[in-house]
């Protein structure tokens, strides 16, 4: 099923229209599309329907509207009363406005990283699903409440699309277009500062300055304000000569620095730019996402904005999900964020804190990284070392008051987090780690812990196949239990699986059965679980490595510091220190505390093979 809203409302199955007649059907099924899978009231249709003047039979039209609907639509979609209204759930059905934020999504992100090519390419495809006026078919009272921001973002779009076209010098081709949309969009600045730009470059300077004058007039006539910054400074640099190359994304050309510009730390002025596209940056999210519903619930909730009449809380938003490697942090982190993107306008940063090897990357290079998506062209990342209190304060200043959503993956500890941390109560920033962190603690952690049989199953068949796992169901949950639960684990057997078709799954439970050569079986490209569970040892010394490999005596039950010191030969209060600092790590799980109130602890399965391969081993 494919609905279509950019444009006359319509539904197709294949290439077959569904025929549909009437104003309000249309606006039925537009409102519930526009819902993206949340409740319309029976109110909000009967606005949509009629206004301020709905018919006494409002209720029993509405369910006549929703009858017709469901014979049209067919079984592809389900169209649910649910108190107190209706919503629509389209499964696997095609929206072109789902399609037209996700190709602009990508097209920004393509912006700010200057892939302008790709840019354009995202960017013409989103603006290519509009066919004509959108919700061309349905009554003035939804088009009314819907249009606006649908050509809002429409033309947003269209001004990132052109700014990928100037940086590729296409600059004559852009000038009749731009002329026209600055006479539909007078009061726009960008699109003026844009038409400026490309008759600059065409060697028109005279009518680049008499677009700005006429728009400076306009601007007074109509609204009774000056140009702003982003046209200001346009004007400025056709007057200084400086618009000859093309513009990076992120940027806006300005006039020479006096005393008063800051400067970086590399003596190069910083540039404040006024108008930028949203930073996109998020990872893609999992498409083969399963699982770890309610641990995804509370995420979800804690993004969300307050409820409409709730008083909103101005104190930093701050989460934090932690657990042992490869337990999946990760993927729940990226899922949540894209799931919420929609309640941060501002756009969404994402920084991987660590290197491959696990080491911890420096501050002020991911600050850098994040005030470039931000649009400041500070330091070259392989330039001298940047001052991080200067960043830390720039980056402060750039995210003060914005609905951003920030990422930080692989969180080292708080000295390496708190540089990063926004000082602005609108901003959420989502952490993972594998150890606690004081500025993300209490009812903001999630714990991740492995998953439980039935959900290994389903990711495993997920990745290898529903029907290579349904087949063999013994081998399936003997390959589930052999990865206790850890996604990484699971992802790596089910990629085996998926890339040899004449592997049977009993095969692999066979080959993952012997612990002494599973964790060499449990690698497959780049991922690799025994070297996940390596890079929470980075910082460890020689003689650690050797009590972890000699705590594996304890095999897999529950035992107390005062055992592990008998093991070792040192004080129980000694042993209790070394065991906190693998379970801070998630090494190792505390799981309780015994009669006399002391803490217990175990390994997990696959950390407990790990560490019986350290035994001989030079780390």
């Amino acid at each position: 099923m494919d609905f279509q809203l950019l444009g006359p409302v319509e539904a197709r199955q294949g290439e077959r229209r569904i025929s549909m007649s009437g104003a309000k059907v249309h606006t039925v099924l537009a409102a519930l599309l526009l819902a993206r899978g949340k409740i319309v009231t029976d109110d909000r249709l009967s606005a949509l329907l009629w206004g301020w003047d709905p018919p006494a039979t409002m209720g029993a039209q509405i369910y006549t509207y929703i009858s017709r609907l469901r014979k049209l639509l067919g079984s592809d979609v389900e169209l649910v009363r649910r108190q107190p209204g209706y919503l629509i759930l389209t499964n696997d059905a095609r929206l072109d406005t789902s399609e037209f934020e996700r190709l602009g999504r990508l097209g920004r992100a393509a912006l700010a990283e200057r892939r302008y090519e790709d840019a354009h390419e995202l960017l013409r495809g989103a603006l290519d699903l509009w066919r004509g006026p959108a919700l061309a078919n349905v009554t003035t009272f939804l088009a009314d409440a819907e249009l606006p921001q649908l050509e809002e973002a429409r033309t947003a779009m269209l001004e990132h699309r052109i700014e990928a076209d100037l940086a590729l010098s296409r600059h004559q081709e852009l000038v009749p277009e731009l002329t026209g949309l600055v006479v539909e969009f007078p009061v726009r600045e960008r699109l003026r500062a844009q038409l400026m730009t490309a008759l600059y470059r065409c060697g028109r300077q005279a009518d680049a300055l008499y677009v700005y004058r006429q728009g400076r007039r306009t601007l007074a006539d109509e609204l009774g304000v000056d140009p702003g910054a982003d046209l200001n400074a346009t004007y400025q640099a056709v007057l200084n000569s400086t618009l000859d190359l093309p513009r990076p994304p992120a940027s806006v050309p300005t006039s020479a620095p006096n005393a008063n510009t800051p400067q970086n730390p590399g003596g190069q002025p910083f540039t404040f730019t006024p108008q930028v596209a949203p930073p996109a940056m998020l990872p893609a999210d999992i498409a083969d996402f399963t699982g770890r519903e309610s641990e995804l619930a509370v995420l979800l909730k804690q993004l969300a904005p307050p409820h409409a009449g709730r008083q909103p809380v101005f104190r930093p938003q701050r989460m934090l999900i932690t657990g042992m490697a490869g337990v999946g942090k990760t993927a729940l982190a990226v899922h949540a964020a894209h799931a919420s993107v929609q309640h941060f306008p501002d756009g969404q940063l994402y920084a991987n804190l660590c290197h491959a090897d696990g080491t911890p990357k420096d501050p002020a290079e991911i600050l850098v990284r994040l005030l470039r998506a931000l649009g400041e062209p500070v330091v070259a990342l392989d330039g001298p070392p940047a001052d991080l209190d200067e960043l830390v304060r720039l980056y402060r200043t750039r995210t003060a008051g914005k609905r951003l959503l920030i990422l930080l993956d692989n969180a080292a500890g708080d000295l390496q987090l708190d540089p990063l941390l926004p000082g602005s109560a609108t901003a959420a920033v989502l952490v993972t780690g594998r150890a606690r962190l004081c500025a993300v603690s209490g009812s903001h952690t999630t714990a991740c812990a492995p998953m439980e049989q039935s959900e290994s199953l389903a990711l495993l068949a997920a990745v290898a196949g529903v029907r290579r796992i349904a087949v063999e169901p013994e081998a399936a949950a003997a390959i589930a239990a052999s990865c206790g639960g850890l996604p990484l684990a699971l992802r790596v057997a089910g990629a085996r699986l998926a890339s040899r078709p004449h592997w049977s799954a009993t095969r692999l439970a066979d080959r993952l059965a012997k612990e002494d050569t599973r964790l060499h079986e449990l690698r497959f490209g780049d991922l690799d679980v025994r070297q996940s569970v390596l890079s929470s040892m980075r910082g460890f010394s020689a003689r650690e490595h050797e009590l972890l490999a000699e705590l594996t005596a304890l095999g897999r039950g529950l035992f107390p510091a005062v055992t592990a010191g008998l093991l070792f030969g040192i004080p129980e209060q000694a042993a209790e220190d070394f065991l906190e600092r693998l379970t801070d790590v998630s090494l190792l799980e505390m799981a309780g505390v015994d009669a006399s109130g002391l803490p217990q602890y175990r390994f997990h399965e696959v950390v407990l093979m790990f560490a019986r391969s350290l035994a001989g081993a030079h780390c």
